[in-house]
């Protein structure tokens, strides 16, 4: 497989660990039930994909529909490592290494892995024209990234429209269940989901000297917990509070299940 883009885990710049699917073997294979693929695109996933590239439908849209969709896995003879792959919305993914199973993955900047997929043999074939397709359900693709502990799947990389799934909706497709952002679209932009902000409340609340904590969208992660402190801390003692913070943060299911990347940010301490 080949790594892709996304940002650090929920612990505040480190990948962090949650619920994940039993693993049911490393390797994807073609099954009876696509034996009269012709390798064409779905065309509810197509419309959803060019949709949510222009803004009109949200990301969650086109996880519901992968849930319920067949996608195309490339597998290689030959990887050339150390390739980038440009994606339609302008970003380079580096090809970094081949799973045991001759599928290949994407990896970013920050390092996170990710498995392409194709809505049809023919953005398959813009991206790499050796590669085999091999048909699968996209919740079973997401299992197969989830065991090679690969964090995202990229939909169509050379397009026309790219889609990167995040960490949380793989791990949702993985399992079968329904992907509900962290991030919700308000009159004015974005906000935390409530369920989020009050696991982000409830781990920041017992650390001494934390006044007060809040959940807000992220400037360079999804998520940004906002730490109101006691005023005068030293170095060695503010260390201590985020140390704790982020650890807790870490072990909240929810914040786990739910949010692809966290920054922590001091705020003044009204």
């Amino acid at each position: 497989m080949t790594d892709a883009a996304g940002g650090a885990g929920p612990d505040a710049g480190d990948g962090a660990g949650g619920p994940r699917p039993a693993p049911t073997g490393r390797s994807i294979q073609p099954t009876s039930q696509f034996a009269g693929d012709d390798g064409s695109a779905d065309p509810e996933l197509t419309r959803l994909l060019e949709a949510h590239g222009t803004g009109v439908v949200p990301l969650s849209d086109v996880v519901a529909r992968l849930a319920i969709t067949r996608v195309l896995v490339p597998v290689l003879a030959e990887l050339a490592v150390g390739e980038d792959v440009v994606t339609s919305g302008g970003a380079t993914l580096h090809v970094d290494k081949e799973a045991s199973s001759g599928v290949v993955a994407l990896q970013a900047p920050d390092g996170r892995k990710a498995l392409p997929v194709f809505t049809s043999v023919a953005t398959m074939a813009a991206w790499r024209a050796d590669a085999r397709p091999v048909p699968v359900e996209a919740p079973r693709a997401a299992l197969s990234a989830v065991n090679e502990d690969w964090s995202l799947l990229v939909v169509d990389p050379a397009g026309p429209v790219t889609a990167s799934v995040p960490r949380p909706a793989v791990w949702a497709l993985a399992q079968g269940e329904t992907w509900r952002p962290a991030l919700e679209p308000t009159e004015d932009g974005l906000r935390v989901e409530r369920e989020v902000a009050e696991a982000v409340a409830v781990a920041a609340a017992p650390v001494q000297h934390v006044v007060r904590a809040h959940a807000e969208p992220g400037r360079k992660a999804e998520v940004a917990v906002v730490l109101a402190l006691d005023p005068g801390l030293d170095r060695a003692g503010l260390d201590r509070v985020l140390s704790q913070v982020n650890a807790r943060l870490g072990a909240s299911d929810v914040i786990s299940r739910r949010v692809d990347s966290l920054e922590i940010r001091i705020g003044a301490a009204r």
